[in-house]
């Protein structure tokens, strides 16, 4: 064997091997690592959009709460208010019901005065007529005694 032919032949099979990864291996190799380096930057794209979203949503999550607490204490200030409201409310109801139960009671008073006055007239106009008769120790027209005591009643 002749190592010049050897040579040239394994160079002939070299070049016919580079030419046939060139045109069948080479190409679809490079295919699939340009579709991967495509999906590699899709998914970093990705995964920044997802980073800048997840920042967005934690930023509207924040404002959110804060909107929630603000609202919270509004609804807390407003129940507060309507709770010394409504205390006062029940203080002057009690006033009111007080000052009522006081009036009526200076009514029954003012009554009850009355009707005892009317008995110490009465009592007093039957004294004055059994001391008028003691007195006179005789016996007194009953109409005309009648007309005596409600000049009495009158007149006291």
């Amino acid at each position: 064997m002749n190592f010049n032919a050897t040579l040239i032949g394994q160079s002939i099979t070299f070049i016919f091997f580079v030419w046939f990864c060139m045109k069948m291996v080479w190409s679809p190799i490079m295919n699939a690592l340009e579709a991967r380096k495509k999906q590699i930057a899709d998914g970093l794209a990705a995964a920044d959009r997802g980073k800048h979203e997840l920042e967005l949503a934690a930023k509207r999550a924040g404002d959110n709460m804060r909107d929630a607490k603000a609202q919270a204490a509004e609804v807390l200030a407003q129940a507060e208010k309507r709770a010394a409201q409504m205390v006062e409310e029940a203080k002057m109801a009690a006033k009111e019901e007080g000052e009522r139960q006081l009036a009526a009671a200076q009514a029954n008073i003012a009554q009850e005065t009355n009707r005892a006055r009317e008995t110490l007239r009465e009592q007093v106009a039957a004294l004055a007529l059994a001391g008028a008769e003691k007195i006179l120790r005789r016996e007194v027209n009953a109409q005309t005694h009648a007309d005596l005591l409600g000049q009495l009643k009158a007149e006291l």
